[in-house]
């Protein structure tokens, strides 16, 4: 897959970052299921200029969301070293999720690829006021209403256990800039409920790499 490594590189910067993503996919392509189309994801990824993939998670069954709008997803979470600023990084993701069949016109649903930037470091886009904001929003009010910016982190991750659970085996400790809470204490408080029904796919292995 060519992604274009000129135009790319110009959206370098000059000091390599530590990225936490998101990947997650419902919908089978071309008699594929959805773990085997993260999978191509993740080998795409890796001939992307100013990406290196670290460590990936097992793969996770999680219910869809909202319920009843398709069947389970799989999910899964990666870290990678990339030099790319985070507007360049996103970009490439978004570029692969369109090389492996995602139409993004519908926000929740059924998807066949889904790749979100959850963190950079301790970065915070744009500011803390404007994410404190988004991270407050109700579930309603977030399901309409969409940023016009990149916000970093993740103003939901905190509040999901499909991106926690699998984001804890690779980067327990890494602190949310904003709450100061780590990961795993994130994970643990979302309670039982609703960590209801996301639990590793059976014969999914951790990747290995560091």
């Amino acid at each position: 897959m060519s992604m274009g490594r000129n135009a790319l590189m110009t959206e370098s910067g000059s000091k390599e970052q530590c990225a936490l993503i998101a990947l997650g996919a419902n919908l089978p392509v071309g008699g594929n299921a959805p773990e085997a189309t993260l999978e191509k994801a993740l080998a795409c990824l890796e001939t992307c200029p100013g990406i290196e993939i670290a460590s990936v998670s097992r793969w996770y069954q999680s219910p869809a969301y909202p319920p009843g709008s398709g069947p389970d997803f799989c999910n899964g979470a990666a870290a990678l070293r990339t030099t790319l600023v985070p507007e360049a990084l996103l970009s490439t993701l978004h570029q692969v999720e369109a090389h492996l069949g995602r139409e993004r016109n519908l926000r929740w649903g059924p998807r066949v690829c889904d790749l979100d930037l959850l963190a950079m470091g301790n970065l915070i886009l744009p500011n803390a006021e404007t994410l404190r904001s988004w991270m407050a929003l109700s579930p309603e009010r977030a399901a309409h209403e969409m940023p016009d910016q990149l916000l970093l982190p993740h103003p939901r991750m905190q509040d999901r256990a499909f991106v926690l659970a699998p984001l804890a085996e690779i980067a327990p400790l890494w602190r949310h800039p904003l709450t100061g809470a780590t990961v795993s204490e994130m994970l643990a408080r979302l309670g039982e409920d609703a960590r209801a029904g996301v639990t590793p796919i059976s014969g999914s292995t951790m990747d290995g790499r560091e």
